[in-house]
């Protein structure tokens, strides 16, 4: 198909048509929005588009319907596009999508698995039975082959040294990482 010449070189032939039919394509993209604004908008899409695809304009054919075919595939585009999102004109949707960094929580959980492997053995595993497992102290002494007193000792000698080792100053610094279930690893303020 041998494209114009002019239109390639962007002739003044061919700039005079697009302003021609700009009122035409506006009262076209005003039936097709219903807005204004809008149809001012996609008018000037519609002729940002052609003018960057003057070369592909075939020479002999009809330039206001090749503008008219932009437009509705801009709009049609823009209305498939639009169909899928929420309306949202003040934000207030967008305000309250509150995603929190999961990574902080992975982090810390990464430092509490490094420092419950500092622990010794058999605190860490007098910790694991009382607070992960949630198993009594004289459950977890039974499994143990040793005396109630002695788990609670190594629970909280355990619980002091997360502390120590994670470098928590105060009881607030403890967060839900620290949790599992009901079950504090790390000592509040009252327990033990």
């Amino acid at each position: 198909m041998p494209t114009s010449e002019a239109a390639k070189a962007g002739g003044s032939g061919t700039k005079a048509d697009l302003v021609a039919a700009i009122p035409n394509l506006r009262a076209f993209a005003v039936s097709l929005c219903g807005s204004a604004d809008r149809a001012d908008d996609l008018v000037q899409e519609t002729l940002v588009k052609a003018w960057s695809s003057l070369a592909s304009f075939t020479e002999g054919t009809n330039l206001t319907a090749w503008l008219f075919t932009i437009l509705r595939n801009i709009h049609y585009s823009d209305f498939r596009k639009r169909r899928r999102e929420a309306p949202d004109p003040d934000g207030a949707i967008a305000a309250r999508l509150v995603s929190l960094p999961a990574q902080n929580a992975h982090m810390d959980f990464l430092d509490f698995r490094t420092a419950l492997q500092k622990l010794p053995l058999d605190q860490r595993e007098a910790l694991i039975l009382v607070a992960a497992s949630g198993l009594s102290y004289e459950e977890a002494a039974a499994i143990c082959n040793c005396r109630p007193g002695t788990m609670k000792s190594r629970v909280n000698r355990a619980r002091n040294r997360l502390a120590e080792v994670l470098s928590l100053r105060s009881t607030s610094d403890i967060g839900d990482t620290y949790f599992i279930g009901e079950q504090s690893i790390l000592p509040r303020a009252g327990n033990d």
